[in-house]
């Protein structure tokens, strides 16, 4: 495994405590977000931080309100690049892809929030951009929905579709432990 290992954390933000969003699985997803940053910080490996922003004031986004800050369990460092996105893939709009070619590196690990929006999307692209992907299936979680026809579907439901259909076509999807087993 070459040494030039990226770890990208995803929307990993205050906005993720508003009630809204209703029940979520995996409450130790940000412990094993911490424990894998923790590894990549000591080791000296780059970190990569994306926030999600917007401009509708009332957005639990928006940049000027309480939302927008990146939770404390994984703030990032000074040294630590932090690219600001719009949409649900951190490749869209950022110059994520333009920056993972610069550093010459093929292996990224992904985490963060949710499931099955942002985490999903930058993990489908990363993988359609040919980079060796990881996908953290306990450093991530997902809060509940209504389908088409108005029925909720629990959050663990969703995470373990969202996971299935990503794992061996977009990224191999481990366990944070799997994960640093691999890495150390």
């Amino acid at each position: 495994m070459e040494n030039n290992k990226v770890l990208v954390i995803v929307d990993v933000q205050n906005a993720f405590f508003d009630p809204k969003w209703g029940e979520r699985n995996n409450p130790n997803a940000e412990e094993n977000m911490r424990r894998v940053l923790d590894v990549y910080r000591e080791k000296g490996w780059e970190v990569i931080h994306i926030q999600h922003k917007s401009d509708k004031p009332d957005s639990v986004f928006y940049h000027a309100g309480e939302g927008f800050a990146i939770k404390e369990i994984v703030a990032p460092l000074e040294s630590e690049k932090v690219f600001t996105k719009y949409v649900n893939s951190a490749f869209i709009g950022t110059d994520l892809n333009e920056y993972l070619q610069s550093i010459n590196t093929k292996h990224i690990v992904i985490m963060g929030l949710t499931t099955p929006h942002c985490v999903s999307t930058t993990t489908r692209m990363s993988g359609n951009y040919g980079y060796d992907t990881y996908l953290l299936s306990d450093a991530t979680a997902a809060y509940e929905l209504m389908d088409q026809n108005g029925d909720r579907v629990d959050p663990e439901t969703i995470h373990h579709v969202s996971l299935a259909t990503l794992h061996d076509e977009f990224a191999t999807v481990m366990t944070t432990d799997q994960y640093i087993q691999k890495i150390k």
